[in-house]
C-alpha cells in the first residue's frame, strides 16, 4: 500500500508539523495530514498507510461532537478554494480547509489516568506537573479526578510537562484559566463518548488558537488516535498497560530496541508493526462509526 510522506503544493507554508503540512491559503488555511508518524517527537521513516485519511476522519467527528464546548476552526465550513482543485483528489480524505488563527504555543494535556510521562513524574516525585496525587496509585490506574498538565510545543525536540503557573506566565492568567476549563470539559465529553464504544480515553491533548478577533479556537486535531491515548475498558486493570488504540503500540515496540536513545534519525519499522498501527487506528475509527 501506498504512503504519502511529504506534500508540495503551490502554496506558502504555513508550518510543517511531525504529522500535518499546512499551508496558507490567506484567510484560510489548508491543512494536510501524512502518513507520517512520530513518537518521542522523532518522525519515523517509514509512514502508516491511509493514517492521514484515518486522523482526518476521526478529527472532523470529534470537532463535530464537541462544537457546543468550544468554537473549533471548522467553524463557517469554509469553502473549498477554486485553486485547489487540481488537487482535490490527490487530496481526498486528508486534506481540510479552515479558520486561521495565531496558535498558542502550548499543548493542553488532560489526564485520567496515570500513564506515560504522567506515570514517570509520579513515579519520581507524587506529582505531575505539580499536580499532588495520592500515593500507592500504580501504572494505568484512574485518577480520583482528571487533570489538567500542560507542556510546551517544541517545533524540534522534546516537549516539556510545564506547571499550570508556567503556563499562565506564557499566556496569562485569564487565558490560562479558559485553556484549563475548556480543555477539562472536552476531555469529559471525549470520555464519556468513548466509554459508550467501551473504550476508555485515558489521556489526550489540545491545541488552541486567537482567532483575528482574539476568540480561543479549538485546531489542530481532536481526540485523535496519534494526539490521545485510548485503551479497551475490558482489558484495563491498574499495574500494567492495558491494550491501546494509538501509538502506543508502536512506542511499546520502540522501548525494546537496544541503543537507540529516542533522538533521530529514528529507527526502521518492521512491516509487522507497520501494519500493527494500522489495524489499530481503523479498530478505533470504526468503534466510533467514523468512515475513512
Amino acid at each position: 500500500m501506498s504512503v504519502l510522506l511529504s506534500t508540495d503544493l503551490p502554496f506558502p507554508v504555513f508550518r510543517r508539523g511531525k504529522v500535518r503540512d499546512v499551508y496558507d491559503l490567506g484567510k484560510q488555511l489548508l491543512i494536510v495530514a501524512t502518513d507520517r508518524i512520530s513518537a518521542f517527537d522523532c518522525v519515523m521513516p517509514e509512514g502508516i498507510p491511509d493514517k492521514g485519511r484515518i486522523l482526518t476522519a476521526v478529527a472532523s467527528y470529534w470537532f463535530a461532537a464537541t462544537e457546543d464546548l468550544v468554537p473549533n476552526h471548522f467553524r463557517g465550513h469554509p469553502a473549498w478554494p477554486t485553486a485547489l482543485e487540481p488537487y482535490r483528489e490527490a487530496l481526498a480524505g486528508r486534506a481540510v480547509v479552515v479558520e486561521k488563527t495565531r496558535p498558542l504555543p502550548v499543548e493542553c494535556v488532560v489526564r485520567g489516568y496515570l500513564a506515560g510521562s504522567g506515570w514517570k513524574e509520579y513515579q519520581a516525585g507524587g506529582a505531575v506537573c505539580g499536580v499532588a496525587l495520592p500515593p500507592g496509585l500504580k501504572l494505568a490506574d484512574r485518577l480520583p479526578e482528571p487533570i489538567f498538565t500542560p507542556a510546551t510545543k517544541a517545533e524540534e525536540g522534546h516537549d516539556e510537562n510545564i506547571s499550570f503557573g508556567r503556563l499562565a506566565e506564557i499566556v496569562g492568567a485569564d487565558l490560562a484559566a479558559r485553556l484549563r476549563d475548556l480543555s477539562l470539559a472536552l476531555y469529559q465529553r471525549g470520555a464519556e463518548l468513548a466509554a459508550r464504544k467501551g473504550i476508555l480515553l485515558a489521556d489526550t491533548k489540545f491545541e488552541f488558537g486567537l482567532s483575528d478577533a482574539g476568540e480561543l479556537i479549538l485546531i489542530d486535531e481532536a481526540l485523535t488516535p496519534d494526539s490521545s491515548r485510548y485503551w479497551l475498558a475490558n482489558s484495563w486493570a491498574p499495574g500494567k498497560n492495558p491494550p491501546s488504540l494509538d501509538k502506543q503500540f508502536l512506542r511499546d515496540y520502540l522501548e525494546t530496541l537496544p541503543g537507540w536513545n529516542k533522538q533521530p534519525p529514528a529507527p526502521h519499522l518492521p512491516d509487522a508493526i507497520v501494519q500493527g498501527i494500522r489495524n489499530r487506528y481503523l479498530d478505533l475509527a470504526g468503534r466510533f462509526s467514523v468512515a475513512v
